[in-house]
């Protein structure tokens, strides 16, 4: 069996197990007919119709559904999908895989959806055939200004991670940055650390400070593994704010990194590093906090 048709099969039975029958009998009937039709139509009708079948509630996975589809395709993560995302992705899955008409399909669809449908269709990316020659189509969804749109390619994503250059992978995270978006829930952020990105997000800093704004937090991870004089400066200022979540940031990223000097600031705070090692200062604590005070 192939991966695609697996896919397709984990999710028609997720969804089984989320929504109505007559949702799940229209949605076999319509990918039935997207199969066997010469014709993308059957495709466009039933990826608008789909609302009218599934709500945006979230899809609800057990865990063993979880490690099933992450052996599918590693760190794919549909359990922060609603059904409405997951129905649509399911009847993309049927659409023949023929490249040209497939591409000219995909593109009209792309070109003619609303909000919702491209937010569906952005983070469908890491299931889709022709993984590769998608890239162009990934990257012009992170230029949206639209937070959903964007989420959609940026947050539990693991397409842009896998195939992003290092260019437009840095543009990413600097806009998640920039939107304040949480970075801990992007995929392969660790792994993909550079020393550009470190730079880049260093400057950012200091135009914030300049504008007399605070930074976030979860910033600073970028930089841990690059630490030299000059961010370590940074580390400082931060360190000297009353934020718990600045402080959390900072002293975490001095405890990542293997600078010695680094390691000489940390020792002038116990508090904070026995909270690093026992686990109560994470990134993504760090990060869901710093979202739940932006509410």
């Amino acid at each position: 069996m192939n991966q695609h048709l697996e896919i397709r099969n984990f999710l028609i039975q997720a969804l089984e197990a989320n929504s109505e029958e007559k949702s799940i009998q229209w949605l076999k009937q319509k990918a039935q007919k997207i199969q066997e039709s010469n014709s993308s139509t059957p495709l466009f009708l039933a990826f608008s119709q789909a609302s009218r079948f599934f709500s945006k509630d979230l899809l609800i996975l057990s865990e063993q559904e979880k490690i099933q589809v992450d052996q599918l395709v590693s760190a794919f993560e549909p359990a922060h999908w609603n059904r409405l995302q997951a129905a649509r992705s399911f009847l993309l899955l049927n659409l023949p895989q023929e490249k040209e008409s497939w591409f000219s399909a995909m593109n009209q669809l792309f070109e003619t959806a609303d909000m919702h449908e491209q937010h569906a269709l952005f983070a469908a990316l890491p299931i889709l055939p022709f993984q590769e020659d998608l890239l162009t189509r990934a990257i012009d969804g992170c230029r949206t200004n639209m937070t959903l749109i964007f989420d959609a390619v940026a947050l539990n994503n693991p397409y842009p991670a896998s195939y992003f250059p290092e260019a437009n992978w840095n543009q990413l995270v600097l806009k998640a940055v920039f939107m304040q978006r949480p970075l801990y829930r992007i995929q392969g952020l660790e792994e993909r650390r550079n020393s550009a990105l470190a730079e880049i997000a260093s400057d950012f800093a200091h135009e914030r400070w300049a504008a007399g704004r605070n930074v976030m937090p979860e910033l600073w991870r970028l930089v841990a593994p690059f630490m030299n004089d000059q961010y370590l400066a940074d580390l400082e200022k931060v360190l000297n704010s009353t934020d718990d979540l600045e402080l959390a940031g900072g002293v975490l990223t001095l405890y990542e990194s293997d600078f010695a000097p680094a390691k000489a600031l940390l020792a002038d705070y116990p508090d904070l590093l026995a909270q690093v090692e026992s686990g109560q200062i994470t990134w993504q604590k760090i990060g869901k906090e710093y979202q739940d005070s932006r509410v």
